[in-house]
């Protein structure tokens, strides 16, 4: 089979597109052979060794895929050769063939194509993570949402609406605005051109918002905690601007609010019927039209190194797709 390698860590550029051995699957294991791969902005630090999760070399960059089943290993019960599937893997993604166990599976929802299953646990369950159970978001809340046009930024947008918050997409330019206004965004504020203090406080007179979601870091988070409500929640999911903020403490005490951590992976560890129920109401709100990832491009296998510059250069709006064969 054919899969692409990380060999030394490095930019895109540096990826490899090798044959390797078929894997096999060991005991609680199963084999799945990938018909779409999603790229997400960690792909991009991991490859570059800037990410908290480091795989040995050399290794298959991607995390998230849908597939069918082609294997399965001993004791393996909940599924059989033939199912479809979704899967979250860590690393390994971005091939023809993955290895895996059988509890990071989940069933792909009727409905759904192989595309739009392999941009839709990670970005989806980040969000509602974020929002349902760190930030507990509540219909009539207003929530602002920073680099709104990426993958889980348009999840946010969309979980938001589905629990009744009035949201306010931020990003770069006027087409990533465009996407978050077709995904629901009540308001939006181009950071870019635009003071984001001054039009958070004129979009709310001056009340503030109560949940920030912040993939970006950088210079705007500090900003964002500023125009936070009283008891207002920032949570914090990521650094896509590269740099992590120092947020001065004393900011808390004065708007008694809270910054809330985000890890998506641990939590499907370390909570897995919390986890479970979470992909349920995702599948529902999925049924229901709700939900309706946005794929930006589609690429082959072996134009993965393209797929990640794309992403590096915050080229992407909603998610960026690898089909194999």
């Amino acid at each position: 089979m054919k899969a692409v390698l990380c060999k030394a860590f490095g930019p895109p550029e540096t990826l490899v597109y090798e044959d390797v051995p078929s894997p096999v699957p060991g005991k609680g294991e199963v084999v799945i052979s990938v018909k779409a791969a999603s790229v997400n902005f960690p792909d991009v630090l991991i490859i570059e060794n800037k990410y908290q999760m480091k795989p040995q070399l050399p290794f298959s960059p991607g995390s998230e895929l849908a597939g069918v089943v082609k294997e399965v290993g001993e004791g393996v019960k909940r599924f059989k050769p033939g199912d479809k599937v979704i899967a979250f893997t860590g690393a390994g993604a971005f091939a023809e063939e993955v290895k895996t166990e059988a509890e990071r599976l989940i069933p792909m929802p009727e409905g759904m194509d192989f595309k739009i299953a392999a941009s839709f646990i990670l970005t989806y369950g980040t969000s509602d993570h974020a929002l349902r159970d760190r930030a507990q978001l509540k219909a009539g809340e207003t929530l602002l949402v920073l680099g709104a046009a990426g993958g889980v930024g348009i999840a946010a947008i969309e979980i938001g609406k589905a629990l009744g918050a009035k949201v306010i997409a931020c990003a770069s330019s006027a087409d990533k605005l465009e996407v978050c206004r077709q995904h629901g965004a009540d308001e939006v504020i181009n950071y870019a051109t635009e003071d984001l203090r001054e039009r958070i406080k004129a979009i709310t007179g001056g009340k503030g918002v109560d949940v920030v979601y912040d993939p970006v870091g950088g210079p705007y988070t500090e900003l964002a905690l500023r125009s936070t409500a009283w008891r207002g929640r920032l949570l914090v999911v990521g650094f896509a601007a590269g740099d992590i903020p120092k947020i001065p403490l004393n900011l808390t005490l004065l708007k008694g609010c809270s910054i809330v951590g985000v890890f998506w992976g641990d939590f499907t560890k370390r909570e897995p019927k919390e986890f479970v129920q979470s992909v349920m109401q995702l599948g529902k709100w999925f049924t229901e039209g709700r939900l309706k990832p946005h794929i930006t491009a589609t690429f082959p296998l072996e134009k993965a190194a393209d797929a990640l510059k794309m992403m590096a250069a915050r080229q992407v709006k909603g998610k960026v797709v690898l089909v194999p064969g």
